[in-house]
């Protein structure tokens, strides 16, 4: 019996897929707890349908983060340190001062948990911050961090 996985099924597939199994395994196991449908023509069309649905959103959610990617490049977010004698900084600049500055310099939410800062900044000067913000899409924020 062909049977189309409403929900991901440990060894046997994935939501959405088409898979044969035993009679009885569909009977007593699959259909019972809602896991999945038998594949008949009508199920296939909508399970055709479901795809091209999903596919449409996941490919609107691309161009969202494409745009937004746009907008993280076009301006620099400017931050400020306090520096003490022989150019050495107090603390570091994180990944949430930068979100927060971003937000009140740029208008823009960006997640911290989004941004790859290999370390916190302890000195002055530009750097590229990589924002992921999706998993196609990497835009990078600059960030100019000056003397208070």
């Amino acid at each position: 019996m062909q049977v189309i996985l409403l929900s991901d099924v440990k060894s046997l597939g994935k939501r959405g897929e088409i898979v044969k199994v035993n009679d009885g395994y569909a009977r007593n196991f699959i259909l019972p707890k809602n896991l999945g449908v038998e594949a008949t023509p009508k199920n296939l069309n909508e399970l055709k349908i479901q795809k091209k649905k999903e596919e449409k959103e996941a490919e609107e959610i691309l161009n969202e983060a494409k745009e937004y990617a746009k907008k993280i490049e076009a301006k620099p977010v400017k931050l400020t340190m306090k520096i003490g004698e022989g150019g050495r900084t107090f603390g570091a600049v994180s990944s949430k001062e930068i979100a927060t500055g971003a937000k009140q310099q740029l208008g823009l939410d960006i997640d911290k948990k989004k941004m790859k800062l290999e370390e916190s900044i302890k000195t002055l000067g530009t750097y590229d911050i990589p924002v992921k913000l999706h998993k196609e899409v990497t835009a990078t924020l600059k960030v100019i961090v000056t003397e208070e």
